[in-house]
């Protein structure tokens, strides 16, 4: 889910860097899906580079908007909502079992399988991180501390992106996931994080006065206008989610369809050869 994280002394960190991850993270893309033996699929890519192209504005553009809140919301609401989505529907993970070497294969396969990924996975689970963090930072001196120490502003940055990832994957991922539940728990639990966004801008344009806590110096009007952003931006931001949750749900169903007919239609064959050999 969005979050804010006002660091008005982030610069003295190198704003270059986070650009330079963003690079990294698709020209690594690009270069595994060149070497797809089988061809991967250019929907894929695309999804992939959108969403580098969202963290790299959030990043580096917007990043100097330290002075405004709702420079920061916009930020973050990139940063949370908008590029996780893309980056997920990349399928990075499938990608990675396609080209890397046997060993890493069994490494990703062995991660996969592991309990505590099982955890925190679940949609629940990966809704409360979410909206859990943006509470956190908005009801607590956290927004305050970030302010001043970078470290934190780019840390929290890092949780943002992702907690907004782990919960499009255990929505909507193409990528294989541990115990994925059935579409009703993953509807409940964007509903659920939904409602809690909702709460929480409609809270703190209620008491931009005196939220997020620590401040020495605040602008109670520009904080109710990222309110605002929060609560018509995360509204489109969980419309997108949502057409995906939905459009994976069918499309697995749709693949899933045929796989049983034959199945269904073997059974049968079988059944009449029994009864008549």
């Amino acid at each position: 889910m969005p979050a804010v994280a006002h660091a008005g002394h982030a610069a003295e960190s190198p704003s270059w860097f986070p650009l330079v991850v963003v690079g990294v993270l698709a020209v690594g893309y690009l270069l595994a899906a060149v070497r797809d033996p089988r061809g991967w699929d250019h929907r894929r890519s695309a999804a992939w580079l959108l969403g580098c192209a969202v963290l790299a504005v959030a990043v580096g553009p917007l990043a100097h908007l330290s002075d405004d809140p709702r420079g920061h919301m916009a930020q973050h609401l990139l940063l949370g909502m908008v590029a996780p989505l893309g980056l997920v529907l990349g399928a990075p993970v499938t990608l990675l079992l396609r080209v890397a070497p046997l060993p890493t294969r069994r490494l990703v396969g062995r991660l996969l399988r592991a309990q505590g990924l099982h955890l925190v996975a679940h949609p629940v689970t990966a809704a409360l991180l979410t909206t859990g963090g943006l509470a956190l930072v908005l009801l607590t001196p956290l927004y305050a501390t970030a302010e001043r120490l970078p470290v934190l502003h780019h840390a929290l940055h890092l949780h943002y992106v992702a907690a907004g990832y782990l919960f499009a994957w255990s929505l909507a991922g193409p990528d294989p996931a541990p115990r994925r539940p059935g579409l009703a728990v993953r509807v409940g639990a964007l509903l659920g994080a939904s409602a809690g966004h909702v709460v929480l801008a409609k809270y703190l344009y209620a008491q931009a006065g005196t939220l997020p806590p620590g401040l020495t110096d605040r602008d109670p009007a520009a904080f109710q206008a990222a309110a605002q952003l929060m609560y018509y931006g995360g509204d489109l931001a969980e419309l997108l989610l949502a057409v995906a949750l939905f459009a994976t749900w069918y499309r697995r169903r749709s693949r899933a369809r045929p796989l049983q007919t034959i199945k269904s239609f073997a059974s049968r064959q079988g059944g009449a050869v029994t009864r008549n050999p």
